[in-house]
């Protein structure tokens, strides 16, 4: 008799159904419960600020070819000379617009924030970084993203990005982040044996090192305390700058001097720089459109709180709640006056930008000598109308007559040669003004045809010259490509000073801008032309 095989299980035990050995999630199909279809950020249009909140229309860029359009913005040389064609240029940059043909969409966007962190607008470089989803990065977005997160001194926001990086664009600077990242995340035991291979591989050291090292220290539970030294460090580089600002480190004076000025205007927007130590930095960026008229005021306002101010700022503090609120027009006056560094002194542009809305509560009886300086401030921040109503009290042929003639927006009668003509120049190179004040003029329709070549002659302005910027200019104006336009009138702008940028130079750009539906940039920089020539 044949007897049954013992069985494998227990005694009432049911024998278990079997189940098939689960197969690999599928990477597309994981990532779709990650981020939603609705979720996810499209290629096509990239960019933080839409229309309607001040940036360009979504089609700025029309069929322009985008890898000549990522060649002017690489080959541009930044800052600007001018305020207002930064402010501009920044707009430019940061609108949500289409990507154009011939590129990649996060390739564009990797352009678009390096320009903006060579200007100094590292904030706004930021959010055109992180307007692109991160599984959509590519190789030149990844070397742009941590540069825009050194800039803003934010070494956490490295963290999403190195997995990715680390296999797509690997360089030293993401091996240091891994080991920063773990720390940052409160995991100390694992940041350890990071940076130990990366010290022995020689992946950093020195105070780069150390600097990796206190941000390790930083993160929860993190137990080394770290001391940096400058002696022997003689160029400040972006790393440097960023994991500085990032421990609370401060970088010696010395050192901005081995950088470009951009970083002077990061050093401006990192809340980590004491309130003393921003204000300096804080007035070049305002001079430059990185920050408003009234975020300087603000920063003076909140340094005048601060325990640890020096006299010189309390007493520049005192100046300026003096000239925006004393009840008595000649103690604002005269409190202007000091701001702008005396009653003879051609006033720093900074100053202006700070002074703009006390300028504007200024009565014209009251300023009328100071009337050029007034008007000035007026529109270093835009305040066109209100500049525009000193028209009847202040002199034809000076300064603010000039720059109202330039920037009202209700301008309603072209302006004759002879009108032109009785314009002196006043206070700078009064030749050179002359000829930006026909420029503008021209460029903004102001000026009849005949007066227009009659002048040109007589000032030397060849408005008429052609090349292959103007030819590019006029096509992009012409095809309506405001983004385009913004550009090429930047690289028109290439200077060091307004002193080196050529009327017919601003007679073109102008033109352009105002043809492009820009007419209000177009008369601030004209208007600008004058303060600043």
């Amino acid at each position: 008799m044949i007897q049954p095989l013992p069985s494998a299980t227990p005694d009432g035990v049911p024998t278990p159904t079997p189940v098939a050995t689960p197969a690999a999630i599928d990477p597309t199909v994981l990532a779709r419960y990650e981020m939603p279809e609705s979720a996810r950020r499209s290629l096509e249009t990239v960019g933080p600020v839409t229309a309607s909140e001040g940036g360009l229309e979504t089609d700025a860029f029309g069929e322009a070819d985008g890898q000549y359009v990522e060649t002017l913005m690489r080959r541009l040389t930044a800052p600007l000379p001018s305020r207002w064609m930064s402010i501009l240029l920044r707009r430019a940059l940061v609108s949500r617009v289409d990507t154009p043909s011939h590129t990649n969409g996060a390739d564009f966007a990797a352009e678009r924030a390096w320009l903006l962190l060579r200007m100094g607008e590292s904030v706004s470089a930021r959010a055109v970084v992180q307007g692109v989803d991160t599984d959509n990065y590519t190789p030149k977005l990844y070397q742009v993203a941590m540069n825009a997160s050194l800039a803003t001194g934010d070494p956490a926001g490295l963290c999403p990005l190195v997995t990715g990086a680390m296999r797509y664009a690997p360089a030293r600077g993401w091996t240091m982040a891994q080991a920063m990242c773990a720390g940052l995340s409160g995991n100390p035991a694992q940041a350890s044996p990071l940076i130990a291979t990366a010290k022995r591989r020689n992946v950093a050291s020195g105070v780069d090192l150390l600097l990796a090292q206190k941000v390790v220290g930083a993160g929860a539970q993190g137990r080394q305390a770290v001391t940096i030294e400058w002696d022997g460090v003689d160029q400040l580089t972006a790393w440097r700058f960023g994991l500085a600002m990032a421990t609370g480190v401060a970088v010696p004076d010395e050192l901005y001097a081995s950088a470009g000025r951009q970083v002077k205007y990061w050093q401006a927007l990192s809340p980590s720089v004491t309130l003393g130590d921003r204000l300096a930095p804080a007035e070049a960026a305002a001079a430059q459109g990185v920050l408003s008229s009234a975020a300087l005021v603000d920063l003076y306002a909140a340094a005048a709180e601060d325990e640890d101010t020096s006299s010189a700022v309390s007493a520049t503090a005192n100046d300026l709640q003096t000239a925006y609120a004393d009840r008595n027009a000649e103690a604002r006056m005269t409190a202007l006056r000091q701001l702008w560094g005396g009653p003879a002194a051609r006033p720093a542009y900074a100053r202006l930008v700070l002074t703009a809305r006390a300028a504007a509560r200024m009565n014209p009886a009251t300023g009328k000598d100071e009337a050029d300086h007034l008007v000035a401030a007026m529109l270093a921040a835009g305040l066109d109308r209100t500049a525009a109503r000193w028209l009847g009290t202040v002199p034809a042929g000076g300064d603010a007559w000039a720059m109202i003639m330039l920037s009202d927006p209700d301008a309603y009668r072209r302006m004759s040669y002879a009108d032109l003509a009785a314009y002196s120049g006043g206070e700078g190179d009064s030749a050179l003004k002359q000829r930006m004040l026909f420029a503008g003029l021209a460029g903004l329709g102001r000026l009849a045809s005949g007066d227009i070549e009659r002048a040109a002659a007589a000032l030397d302005v060849r408005i008429g010259a052609a090349n292959a910027w103007t030819r590019a200019l006029d096509r992009a104006a012409r095809t309506g490509q405001s983004g385009t336009v913004v550009l090429l009138a930047a690289v028109g702008m290439q200077a060091s000073g307004w002193k080196d940028i050529p009327p017919e130079a601003l007679y073109r750009i102008v033109g352009a801008l105002r043809a492009v539906g820009l007419d209000g940039d177009a008369r601030m920089l004209a208007a600008e032309a004058i303060a600043r020539a």
